[in-house]
Parts: structure tokens; sequence; C-alpha cells
């Protein structure tokens, strides 16, 4: 057994192996190896320069103790799979549901979100978009501050765990698509520095890679080694990639489209689709355009500009960014071309932002939308769901704005039932002084926004990951059921049709009120006609032939529907 590890600049590097040190050499490029006698399921942990402080590998695989803790051999190989049949699902045409492992469950772990698993087949669901399961420290957190990007936390059910949740998702012809963080680490357990140069400058959240300076060819393929290796060795169908707008590259070929070369190439190899999807804050086309274009290859991109035109149409919320999308037609505008923001003023960047899409070239689906995701609900200072404020009614609005437009939609877990929970951020660092820096750091934040800082959830709290969890009993009873019964019917009304699911953003049109009221958008024959506020009579371009869902009613006549308040009917029209 070979043991290697990337540490170009010190002189003296050991591995510890079962509490037997063995020294290490280095080759040309900055490795060191040893070979030793191979043992199934051994802990080892490398000793840096003359330090006597064991520190797990950059490359784990497992984590059985813990990130501060040795790490242990792990074969991928002897997982048995069952899903040599699966073909893979593409991005285009498929609804995500987003699933935070930890709470999606009040176990909590992986084989406790397999056993909820046929109710995502029954709403209709294609992909299962899971946050980060790589390894952090706690038992509990939303999985961003993972520090070992190739250990999946052992909590959740560790790599075995996941195996078994993919396994059981192609099972059921779910595709899973997995939150890979590659922009910062986690403030607990960072070692990588101590190897090497991983890191240069500063983002939000910490050093940044290094991934264009001296000795970053290394750090650029632990990126794209790591993420080849979840597509490869875990069977997952497609990466979210977080926040890829601070990921600092200056060379002539970013990392993302070297990423999206070498994913191409594997999954010609094993024959499904995979899928790669950025959440950029840039509003440039580029990151979606294919290479051969130009652009860095990425299948989609998060689309929040057409989330905060819905929200402030639903909620009235104008604070902060949510200030420019209380324009008139400013909904109308993202559904037509994704960015509101497209080479226009920001007034919360204080600056002109964005690029214009191609609409001819770019179709919608390679733009994620949605209602509510990990961050718009949990990023609120409390926490709070679309639920916690809207009717049923308004619910079911936006719903059908989401599902039956042009885009790509996904579904934040409990959603589809109004869930009553929140959910708020939460951690569980054992460092006593790393906790209160969290805790007052996440309080001091929102002070500043207008919140009062005692109504902010203490993230260290026990009770606030408990809070968080789904309740499962909720979803057959009173307005859960109804909301429910609208998500399942929306989703089977776009498998049904397939005009509703088509990508086209030349083919798509939108005719809004003048004070933004209503909307109706065109679908081949279908006009999806939505009523945000007071009943009214909505206006159409042809004659009604057949309603084909209206929740709350809908009443056709001579030039158009007439709906109840807050409320949406799809209907064929006759040409």
């Amino acid at each position: 057994m070979t043991y290697a590890v990337w540490a170009p600049l010190l002189e003296r590097v050991r591995v510890q192996v079962d509490g037997d040190v063995h020294e290490m050499r280095r080759d040309t490029a900055g490795w060191w190896h040893a070979d030793v006698a191979e043992r199934a399921g051994a802990r080892y942990a490398y000793l840096l320069g003359d330090d006597e402080q064991p520190l797990p590998d950059p490359r784990s695989r497992r984590q059985p103790d813990g990130i501060h803790e040795a790490s242990e051999l792990y074969d991928h190989g002897a997982f048995a799979w069952t899903d040599d049949g699966w073909t893979g699902r593409q991005l285009a045409g498929s609804v995500l549901y987003e699933m935070h492992v930890g709470t999606f469950t009040p176990a909590g772990t992986f084989d406790g979100a397999i056993e909820r698993l046929d109710h995502l087949v029954d709403l209709g669901v294609d992909l299962v978009e899971v946050l980060p399961v790589n390894s952090f420290d706690g038992p509990h957190g939303w999985g961003y501050d993972g520090v070992l990007w190739g250990a999946v936390h052992e909590p959740y059910g560790g790599p075995d765990g996941f195996k078994r949740f993919v396994d059981a998702c192609h099972a059921r012809g779910l595709g899973v698509v997995l939150d890979v963080v590659y922009n910062h680490l986690g403030p607990s357990g960072a070692y990588l520095d101590r190897f090497g140069p991983y890191f240069a400058g500063q983002n939000d959240w910490g050093p940044g890679l290094n991934l264009d300076g001296e000795h970053s060819d290394e750090v650029r393929r632990y990126v794209v080694d790591n993420a080849l290796s979840w597509l490869r060795d875990f069977h997952v169908d497609g990466l979210r990639l977080d926040a890829v707008h601070a990921l600092v590259d200056q060379r002539a070929v970013h990392v993302l489209e070297q990423l999206a070369e070498e994913v191409e190439a594997l999954s010609a190899g094993v024959g499904r689709p995979l899928s790669l999807v950025a959440e950029s804050d840039r509003n440039d086309p580029r990151t979606v355009t294919s290479r051969e274009r130009g652009g860095l290859g990425m299948d989609a991109q998060w689309a929040d500009d057409v989330h905060h035109a819905l929200h402030v149409r639903l909620t009235g919320e104008t604070s902060g960014y949510y200030g420019d999308f209380a324009a008139q037609g400013a909904l109308a505008t993202t559904l037509r071309q994704a960015f509101f923001h497209a080479g226009t003023y920001s007034t919360f960047r204080g600056r002109t932002h964005g690029r214009p899409v191609d609409v001819t070239t770019v179709p919608g689906s390679r733009f994620v939308v949605y209602t509510q995701t990990h961050d718009q609900v949990g990023n609120r200072a409390t926490g709070d769901r679309l639920a916690a404020t809207l009717s049923p009614g308004q619910l079911g609005c936006a719903a059908a704005v989401v599902l039956l437009g042009p885009f790509t939609p996904m579904l934040f877990m409990g959603e589809e039932w109004a869930a009553s929970t929140p959910w708020q951020f939460f951690a569980s660092f054992p460092d006593p002084e790393l906790g209160e820096a969290v805790r007052t750091g996440r309080r001091r934040e929102f002070g500043r926004h207008g919140w009062d800082e005692h109504d902010v959830p203490d993230p260290m709290d026990v009770a606030t990951f408990e809070r968080s969890t789904l309740r499962w009993d909720e979803r057959e009873q009173g307005a859960h059921a109804e909301v429910l019964d609208v998500y399942r019917s929306l989703i089977a009304l776009r498998r049904a049709h397939p005009e509703l699911a088509d990508p086209s953003l030349t083919r798509f049109a939108v005719e809004v009120a003048d004070d933004d009221s209503w909307l109706v958008m065109q679908r081949g024959d279908l006009r999806v006609v939505v009523c945000f506020g007071a009943a009214a009579v909505v206006p159409l371009d042809a004659v009604v032939d057949e309603v084909l869902l209206a929740p709350h009613g809908a009443e056709p006549g001579d030039g158009g529907v007439r709906l109840g308040a807050e409320s949406f009917a799809v209907v064929r029209v006759r040409r």
C-alpha cells in the first residue's frame, strides 16, 4: 500500500499508520510517498516537518472519528451497487428537489431519507439535490463549513450510507445532484495550508483557493479530482457548485471550464448524463454558454433574479437587494430573459451589473429557478418560509410560475406541503470560542439590518436544529394537504404536456397587468393564468377551449378567464 500526500514546500513528512510512524520520500512534483503493508481499514495520519501533531489526509475518503482525527483507508470498490441499469437523468425537463439530510427526517441520516424517497416519486421529482455531505466539525450543520471534501459526514451514515442513498434513489428512478463547496473551507479543521500553498487571497468566507498562482496545478487537481470522485465513485448524476464567483482564476482556461471538459469525458465513459450546476452572483451568461462558444460550459446556474422578482410580487418586501425588483414588470422581465440585471444599474450594488442572455442560443433550462431555497429561507433572520406569511392560494400561484415556466424548477424540502417548520441557521462547533463567535456574528449581522438581535435564533442551540426538522405528520392535514395536492397536480400536468417543459425562451411569451396583479404565460396552445391579487377577468389572446387545472375554479368567457383572488388556472386555447 502506497501512501501519498502533496506537500511541496516541506522538508520532512511522515505517515503514521495504526500508531506506527514511517518516513516518506519526496518526488520532484512535491508528492511524498511511503510503502506500508496494506491493512484494510487502517487508520493513518501525517506528521509534517518535526511537528508531532498527526493530521488527517487532505484527500481522506473516511473520517470515522471526526475531522481532527486520523483518516481511515476506504475501498470504493467494495460497495455492492445495484444500479447497473441506471441510465441517468438529463437536467433539461427535470424537476429538482433540494434536501438537507440532517433535517429531512427526524433520524437525520441517509437511511432515514431513503424511507421518504417514495414521497418524492409520488410528487413527481426527477433529481434530488442534496446539500453538502462532506465532513465538517460537530454533528449538526448546513454542510457549507466542510473541510475534508472527499469524506462523507459520519453522523449522516458515512460513505456507505451515502452510496445506499444514491443506489436507492436510482432504484426509484431518481437522479442525485450533490452540492459541493470549492470556494472556501470551514473555520474548524481546515489544515490544508499546513500541507502546501492551497490558498491565495480572501473572499467573503475566508481564504480563497490558489487556482492560478505558483504551485496551483495540484490545487486545481484537488478540486477536479474531488468532483470526479463524487460522480464516478458515488454514482451521483450531477454537482451543484457553490458560489463559483468566489473562485478567482485568471488563467486562460478557467478551472470551471477544465472541470466541464473532464466531466464531459467521464460522462461519455460511464454512459449517462452528468450535470454541472453553478451558483453565480455575476449574472454572466458565459457561465452557462458552451465551451465551444467560448463559455465555461456549465449545464445550468441558479437564477436568483427570478426568485427575487417573484418574492417581491408575493410578499411586498423591498429591503436590501429586493428593492430593484419592486419595479413594474420586474417579474415579467426575469421570466423572459432570466436576468433582471443584464447590464443595468443595481442600486443594491451601486453599479451596473450583469449581461443580457442571448435567448436565441441559450435555453431556459440552463437556469434553475425556485420560490425558496436553503439560502433564501435559512438566511432570513428567523428562517421563516413563505408559508409563514402567504395563503395557500398565493403559494399555488408561486408554484405555477416556477413549475410551468421555461426554466428548470427546483423545490426546497417541505415547500410542497407548506411546511410549518422554519429552516434556520444552525451549527454545532465543539470549540466554545468558535461557537460564541458564530452566535455573536449572526446576531450582529441581522441587527445591522434592523432585526432585534434577541429575535435571531441561537445557531449553537440544538433546539434551533430540531425546530428546522420537517414534520412529516402534517403533510396530509388541512391546508398542508391542499398545497401538496396543487404541487402534485402541477408536476403531473408538466409531465403530461411537453409544452409546459419547453425550455425555448423564443417560444415563450408572458403578458402582465399594468399593476402586475396578474400574468399570463404562453406555452404553445396552453396558457398559465396567474392572479396574484383580487379576483379579476384576465384577458387572453384566444378563446378558452378547455380548463386543465384550476384549484380554486375558473370561468372562461369572451376574451378571457375569470379567476378568484390569489388563484391560477391552466387552460387550452383555440387558435
